[in-house]
């Protein structure tokens, strides 16, 4: 399969900016990954102590995980769209300033209605906070090592599960679910001041208007990669939403230990970020086939392997989060190519499919759970979702060489 990095045309079309400093440019915008991926994680941890706290059951819990990623989905391509003639530094500031406000009101939530609400409001800056930080991170580094750059971006999700996730899942079980809410929204002040400090002055792109980044939804390719990361992803949330119980019901893990093993999930999620811009330069499409292939072995395997031993059950919750983070900054840069024009609403819009994955990940593990089956089974149903995802990958390929045949030379 053919690769749209390999034609030099098809660069990105974003405006190059070298701050003094780049590495700490990209330090603050990972600071930003790490709150939203401490607040998006947590609750996954605490889904029993948070069911118990709101008076519901753990599969209606799920419908709170749901509901963050529904936030995402709206606010990615809303935010974004409507945030394009702003300078970017301003508009990740305001989006990131929401965020904290949000999340502390996700603390202060004592209800199941009023906790559904703030979540949903918790995930509308998401997106778009992504979306634009990626196209910033690019445009700071020369054009070969984009991906590297937007990998570094969102390794402060993935150390946000070695650190941040495990920390606060243990202040919740310790002292209540609500202070990692409170203490997310600490992170996210402090990410304002660090993107006010070290990030270079962005201004948008002068030809940006709502018409020309909504025109990136008149491209096939850009609902095909918006696919991939759809289908693809909605397995690996199906397993990871119904982590705690999985591995205590299957497992044989005391609740004590679920920190740990979210930390180990955030190892595996940093190490697979780390490598995606090195597993890229085989091409974008052939890298996402191939390591939708692997997610699916992993996935179907997932339930046996927990069930198995501790060192097996270890091993797969390591594969649960290495393999798809090679996936994400591979899908964003693989957008950011397609889109043309419309590259912050694409940007964003990675993020947005991400979650609606989270979102259906979650819906249907509840499905299973609650006809009575095991908790072997949401990773059995994500093993499908991931086949699903290859064929859409395939697709996309398809038509990209096809097109490539049409085109005069």
């Amino acid at each position: 399969m053919t690769d749209a990095l390999a034609d030099p045309s098809r660069e990105l079309d974003v405006a190059e900016v070298r701050p003094t400093h780049v590495n700490l440019a990209l330090l603050a915008l990972a600071v930003g990954g790490f709150a939203i991926g401490t607040t998006e994680f947590v609750t996954m941890g605490l889904l029993p102590e948070v069911a118990e706290g709101v008076g519901i059951d753990i599969p209606t819990a799920g419908h709170i995980v749901s509901a963050y990623a529904a936030g995402v989905v709206v606010g990615a391509p809303v935010l974004a769209t409507l945030g394009s003639k702003l300078p970017r530094k301003r508009l990740l500031l305001w989006l990131m300033g929401a965020f904290a406000v949000a999340n502390v009101l996700s603390a202060l939530a004592n209800s199941y209605g009023l906790l559904m609400a703030a979540r949903f409001l918790s995930g509308l800056p998401h997106g778009a906070y992504f979306g634009v930080g990626s196209l910033v991170a690019a445009s700071m580094v020369p054009a070969h090592r984009r991906t590297w750059a937007v990998s570094m971006m969102i390794t402060g999700l993935t150390v946000a599960n070695i650190v941040g996730v495990p920390v606060t899942t243990r202040i919740g079980q310790a002292y209540g679910w609500q202070w990692p809410y409170a203490a997310v929204g600490v992170i996210a002040l402090l990410t304002v001041l660090a993107v006010w400090r070290w990030v270079p002055f962005c201004p948008p792109d002068g030809g940006v208007s709502l018409r020309s980044e909504l025109s990136a939804l008149k491209r096939p390719q850009v609902w095909l990669a918006l696919g991939i990361g759809t289908v693809g992803f909605g397995g690996m949330f199906a397993t990871f939403s119904y982590i705690s119980p999985t591995m205590t019901a299957l497992g044989g893990f005391g609740r004590a230990t679920i920190p740990l093993i979210l930390a180990l999930y955030g190892v595996g999620m940093t190490v697979g970020a780390v490598l995606s811009g090195p597993v890229s330069r085989v091409g974008l499409l052939r890298a996402i086939t191939g390591v939708l292939a692997t997610i699916a072995v992993m996935l179907f395997l997932f339930g046996p392997a927990v069930q198995a031993s501790r060192g097996t059950g270890l091993v797969a919750v390591f594969a649960l989060g290495f393999l798809p983070s090679i996936l994400v900054p591979m899908l964003q840069t693989r957008l950011m190519d397609v889109a043309h024009e419309g590259q912050a609403l694409a940007a964003a819009l990675n993020h947005s499919t991400l979650n609606i994955a989270n979102a259906l990940g979650a819906w249907l593990g509840s499905i299973v759970l609650a006809a009575g089956l095991g908790y072997e089974w949401p990773s059995r149903v994500g093993g499908f979702l991931a086949v699903a995802g290859i064929g859409i990958a395939l697709w996309s390929a398809l038509l990209q060489r096809a097109t490539r045949r049409v085109q005069p030379a």
